[in-house]
């Protein structure tokens, strides 16, 4: 989004304070953001701070989107989590041919949820990849439109793919939510409003173009496509108010 005249993303996160506390007790009973609660996260573009511009994201500032999220987690720790790894996710578009970032961030209300890398392997095919396994912790999936896959690589030959530094390559496949197959394994005693299940697919084709890894060098920078990680000390900052939000609404400590 060009126009930055709006409401910055923490207005919008302030405005959506009430609404967020309001929903507390249906997140956590149902273990997911309910409606219209869902929708109006969407249409503060919440979702879409780290999102490069180029993909009609709002490209934020570290400071402010961590501001944002800060403010989103004092309401329910929660939604701020959920909030949290949307963004992050968003940020495999810069690492992305260009097409394939718009054609995956098309839908306004687009959420890429994802669990951290384990064993599972891809294999090489021609045009891409085909994987099969099963990811844990894929905090957002409930209301997720695709999914994204970190895994290592084997070549037609049968060998690992390597990086620069002679250790197993890790990549990132994306592939429509639909291909996926839900676990419900997310039975917590708090935060269960993140619904971070675990998912599997079996034999889905990926193309070349709906793949990427970060362990190197890319075109983003070079295509005015790049977004700022937030510092150390800002995401400190905001990991405490996620650990003072999940005990429910308060006041963040000076």
């Amino acid at each position: 989004m060009d126009d930055l005249s709006g409401p910055s993303p923490l207005a919008r996160a302030r405005d959506l304070g009430p609404a967020i506390a309001a929903a507390a007790e249906t997140i956590e009973a149902t273990r997911r953001i309910p409606e219209p609660l869902l929708s109006e996260l969407h249409g503060s573009r919440l979702f879409r701070m780290l999102l490069p511009r180029s993909c009609d994201g709002d490209q934020v500032d570290p400071s402010t989107y961590v501001a944002a999220v800060e403010e989103v987690a004092r309401h329910d720790g929660s939604v701020g989590w959920n909030v949290f790894v949307a963004n992050s996710a968003a940020l495999i578009a810069a690492f992305l041919e260009l097409e394939a970032a718009r054609e995956i961030f098309a839908d306004p209300c687009t959420i890429v949820a994802w669990g951290p890398p384990n064993p599972s392997r891809a294999q090489a095919v021609p045009g891409g990849y085909r994987v099969s396994g099963t990811w844990d912790f894929a905090s957002g999936c409930r209301q997720a439109n695709w999914m994204g896959a970190h895994c290592q690589v084997v070549e037609p030959d049968g060998s690992l793919r390597r990086n620069r530094y002679g250790r197993p390559a890790v990549r990132t496949l994306l592939f429509p939510a639909r291909h996926a197959t839900l676990i419900d394994t997310w039975n917590t005693i708090g935060m269960r409003g993140t619904g971070s299940d675990s998912f599997s697919v079996s034999g889905v084709l990926v193309p070349e173009a709906f793949s990427t890894t970060r362990e190197g060098p890319t075109c983003a920078a070079s295509a005015g496509r790049s977004t700022p990680s937030p510092c150390r000390a800002s995401m400190r900052r905001a990991c405490r108010g996620w650990r003072w939000a999940s005990r429910g609404p308060c006041s963040m400590p000076s």
